[in-house]
């Protein structure tokens, strides 16, 4: 029990604190099993069990507050028979249980004034102000009562997918929705969450007083999509039709843009369910249930090994094709070494597959655990030497090589991006073709493919227009702003606003910005001593500077638009929250300010001299703030007349 107890909560807060996975789902849902079984029969609970903890101290630097009566897990099962039995003669309110993250909204007066996340179940995290950027939230309702409901955020499939594929750094990807939408949701940043798409599904009324809900939940839930709110899909089920109810909403699951891990039933009858009580964990008038994973036994053919743009090698398992929830599928991640380990695989194995929340491949079991062998000595693109790194709990392997050419492939895409040197037409199959045939070695390269203008022609794909369009691209870039090359450059925690405020700040000449200390970079706003310290790092390597200096003699720097008649801004610092009316969003109506001169941050501290927010009466942590602090607040009304 010691045993399980500890590696349980170990997953636990790699999941929910670290967003990473140490374990599958399959196979935490069946310790837990067993840890609940052994407590059953010893009638022994030790301090520190997940069964009778509620989630996870919260470790963001969003303020906590206490919630007026704790948030309760769910008793589960994966039985059916076991949903008859607590339905018993009662209708009951079935829906999904959707895995995101639960939020407590609070309404006064018909207006949105907080919302707070479930945390560990008795103290959560205001977000108050990313919550109001949520797709379909409604700031306003027509319930003029203090009004508190609970909700799931999610963020869909697609959105998942969409978000994944801006980000070029596969190891910087999210591994699955829940932990994006754990991260989106507690940004400090709201702009951040805006764009991320999260949506509020209410699954439960809390508190409205003055309104009768005859004594249905499903009636409550109705009156909350009179109000505006989008609700989980849910329908009143009698007894005897719950086995088939199940099945209609597994058939719906592969057609869903959302994540759900089970359905949640609650008895329709409010005044019998809250007469029930509660244990100490457990709400008696609810219970969830978890889907009984759909397994195929199959035979594992091989570890594919990928490397990405850090070195890192992520092992895939490939097996025979099998069919489940629908579809065929022949591969799966198996994310590390040390989970490799804990199935004993091998190739040649007899394993178990499923997809959790029936949606994402995972091994389940291995069969005959023949044991891992044959982790690969030299990198599967470059042929550099490998090595197994100790990280945390988990051991990973790595491409030494600092050469390898999924590393550069990685880092050319980032190069060529959008936001850094802008060359269009070189997407990350056509680099890997380019570097392939030898025609990139460094970054110079890319303008000069001039060289190789008959190869590129003959290239499937390639043509006399598609050539000529890609060197005008290529002639385009040459004419850069100093911030876009160094973003290009991919140095860790240099993003596309930190290398603009380091230009800004330091006012750093092009020859020079490869010679500033930490101490220069660390009084740079938004940049701290980690990334500082990943800067000075970066320049110190010669070859670094080498490629640096190359590309100062391919390209010419361009100063930054700004209008020089009317730095009325100079020397002035402001925070803008809340929606925009005169601009097309806030992103327009920063670049706006720092053409003046001025700067935009993302939090109120001492130094800040004005807050925009069109919302003055708002009751947000950054309304509060910048009225401690003495922070005058502006409406774009008022911004607006300030310039003029």
């Amino acid at each position: 029990m010691e045993e399980l107890v500890e590696l349980l909560n170990r997953a636990g807060r790699a999941y929910y604190q670290e967003s990473r996975e140490i374990m599958s789902n399959y196979e935490y849902d069946a310790l837990y099993d067993e840890l609940t079984q052994l407590e059953k029969e010893l009638q022994v609970t030790l301090a520190g069990s997940p069964t009778i903890h509620v989630g996870y101290e919260v470790v963001s630097e969003l303020p906590k507050e206490r919630h007026e009566s704790p948030m309760l897990s769910l008793d589960k099962t994966k039985d059916v028979e076991e949903l008859r039995a607590f339905a018993g003669d009662q209708n009951v309110v079935m829906s999904w249980k959707m895995d995101g993250l639960t939020i407590v909204l609070t309404y006064q007066g018909g207006e949105l004034t907080k919302a707070v996340t479930r945390g560990n179940g008795e103290v959560g995290e205001v977000i108050t102000g990313n919550a109001r950027v949520f797709k379909n939230v409604p700031l306003r309702i027509p319930y003029q009562g203090e009004l508190i409901l609970r909700g799931e955020a999610v963020i869909g499939y697609k959105d998942f997918e969409r978000i994944n594929e801006e980000i070029p750094d596969a190891d910087a990807r999210y591994k699955n929705p829940r932990n994006l939408c754990s991260g989106s949701v507690r940004q400090l940043n709201s702009e951040v969450t805006a764009r991320r798409n999260v949506r509020f599904y209410a699954f439960s009324l809390v508190q409205a007083e003055g309104v009768d809900f005859r004594n249905s939940r499903a009636y409550q839930l109705d009156w909350l999509k009179d109000q505006g709110f989008e609700v989980v899909e849910h329908y009143v089920v009698a007894p005897a039709d719950i086995e088939a109810e199940v099945i209609k909403f597994s058939e719906k699951i592969a057609q869903n843009d959302f994540p759900s891990d089970g359905l949640v039933l609650i008895y329709d009858d409010i005044r019998y369910g809250e007469s029930l009580g509660r244990t100490a964990k457990f709400p008696r008038d609810s219970y969830a249930f978890k889907w009984a994973d759909e397994t195929r036994e199959t035979t594992l053919q091989g570890i594919e090994w990928s490397p990405s743009r850090t070195g890192l090698i992520n092992p895939v398992a490939i097996f025979d094709p099998v069919e489940l929830e629908g579809t065929t599928v022949s591969r799966a991640s198996v994310h590390n070494i040390s989970i490799m380990e804990e199935l004993k695989l091998g190739v040649g194995d007899r394993i178990e597959v499923y997809k959790a929340n029936m949606i994402i491949p995972q091994i389940a079991r291995n069969l005959t655990c023949s044991g891992v062998r044959d982790i690969p000595r030299a990198c599967p693109v470059c042929g550099g030497e490998t090595e197994i790194r100790q990280e945390g709990s988990a051991k990973m392997l790595y491409c030494t090589n600092p050469r390898c050419q999924a590393k550069q492939i990685k880092a050319y895409a980032l190069f060529v991006s959008r936001d850094a040197m802008n060359i269009e037409g070189l997407s990350e199959a056509t680099l890997e073709k380019f570097i392939g045939r030898g025609f990139i070695q460094t970054y110079d390269d890319l303008f000069h493919l001039d060289r190789h203008r008959e190869e590129i022609q003959e290239m499937e794909g390639f043509g006399e227009k598609s050539y000529q369009n890609l060197m005008e691209s290529v002639e385009r870039a040459r004419g850069t702003t100093l911030p876009r090359l160094l973003y290009s450059l991919g140095i860790p925690g240099i993003g596309v606003a930190n290398a603009r405020v380091i230009c800004q700040e330091t006012k750093a000449s092009a020859e020079a910005l490869p010679d500033l200390t930490e101490e220069e970079l660390s009084a740079v706003p938004g940049v701290g001593g980690v990334i500082a310290k990943a800067y000075v790092d970066y320049f110190e390597d010669e070859t670094h500077r080498q490629v640096y200096r190359e590309l100062l003699g391919e390209v010419h720097i361009e100063q930054e638009t700004v209008d020089e008649g009317g730095r009325t801004l100079e020397g002035t610092t402001f925070v803008i929250t809340g929606s925009v009316e005169h601009f097309a969003n806030r992103s327009e109506l920063k670049r706006l300010i720092e053409s003046k001169g001025g700067k935009v941050t993302g939090s109120v501290t001492s130094k800040t001299s004005y807050l925009i927010n069109n919302d003055a009466a708002s009751t947000s942590s950054k309304n509060r703030k910048a009225k401690e602090l003495g922070v005058p607040i502006l409406t774009e009304e008022e911004f607006l007349q300030m310039l003029e």
